[in-house]
């Protein structure tokens, strides 16, 4: 008997599309849950896919998302709050993910995986961060049996971390995040997906709790030098501390999409590296892929756009 019906939620997303392309490549049938649904133009004839529309914070939009479904992945994410909206941390990762997470074990939906963050944690300084380590109590507290999944920093093809990097390249001085010692464990989009769709299995195993990094522990300024060294340019690295970050981040913050934000300069101030006892790629029979060997395919799709 094949899989049964998984559904996506923010399946239109950098790693939520990613999620979808494995789980089709696995032959699963998948629903696409977003807030601007479509479907990927990749598709093939006989690709057993769905996309429909959905808000975490609608009841009866999650309620309807989730009917039928063997599996739910939450990859639904914010990064920029836009409180006029209504978009903001607590009603996202937070309240929109207590609600799926009541819905699922309300329609009987068997496996749910719920994608958060390395660090996530109710006593960060961050709010980004501090919602993150909210809305994974409050999957748990309604979804005793849901698997927590926290990736470190994404790379991959058309990603935003390796683009914005990119275009600092074009500068004739980068700049540190503080002295650059900060570590990172970068790890590539389409490992995780491969992570997220066996997680989310017939056969899942029994732990409850994954952090997923990359094979290599980098600080961001041997990042930065790997970045310049497949580019083939010179650039000096300039320590930058990191008050005057901060102090950019306030200047910056009422554009409404800014490039840089206070949050992102908290994360930028601690090392996103994975821990002791939790489950990792070893134990899903996945070998993550380099940064270093991954350059040259993601860049070369960052220099097409």
């Amino acid at each position: 008997m094949g899989e049964g019906l998984t559904t996506v939620f923010g399946g239109t997303g950098f790693l939520g599309s990613a999620i979808v392309r494995e789980l089709v490549e696995a032959g699963r049938p998948v629903r696409i849950a977003a807030r601007r649904p479509q479907l990927p133009d990749w598709l093939e004839p006989g690709d057993s896919v769905e996309a429909l529309a959905c808000d975490l914070r609608d009841e009866h939009q999650v309620a309807a998302a989730l009917a039928g479904s063997s599996a739910a992945i939450n990859a639904a994410s914010l990064y920029v709050e836009r409180p006029r909206a209504g978009l903001t941390f607590e009603a996202i990762h937070v309240e929109g993910a207590a609600r799926l997470a009541r819905l699922a074990r309300e329609a009987g939906v068997a496996r749910f995986v719920h994608v958060s963050g390395i660090g996530a944690s109710t006593a960060s300084p961050s709010a980004y961060v501090r919602a993150r380590g909210a809305g994974e109590h409050a999957v748990v507290d309604a979804l005793p049996k849901a698997i927590l999944l926290r990736p470190s920093v994404l790379f991959g093809s058309d990603d935003a971390f390796l683009a914005a990097l990119v275009r600092l390249a074009r500068l004739p001085v980068l700049p540190l995040f503080g002295r650059g010692e900060t570590r990172l464990q970068p790890v590539h989009v389409d490992d995780v997906a491969r992570a997220a769709v066996r997680l989310s299995g017939s056969r899942p195993l029994e732990r409850r709790l994954f952090e997923l990094g990359g094979p290599e522990r980098l600080t961001y300024r041997q990042i930065l030098e790997q970045l310049l060294a497949h580019l083939e340019c010179r650039r000096s690295l300039l320590p930058v501390p990191f008050f005057l970050w901060r102090l950019a981040a306030l200047l910056l913050s009422p554009l409404p999409s800014p490039p840089l934000t206070r949050d992102q300069v908290i994360l930028m101030q601690q090392d996103t590296l994975v821990g002791e006892d939790v489950g990792t790629f070893a134990e899903l029979g996945i070998v993550p892929r380099t940064l270093h060997d991954s350059l040259p395919a993601c860049l070369g799709s960052v220099a097409q756009r």
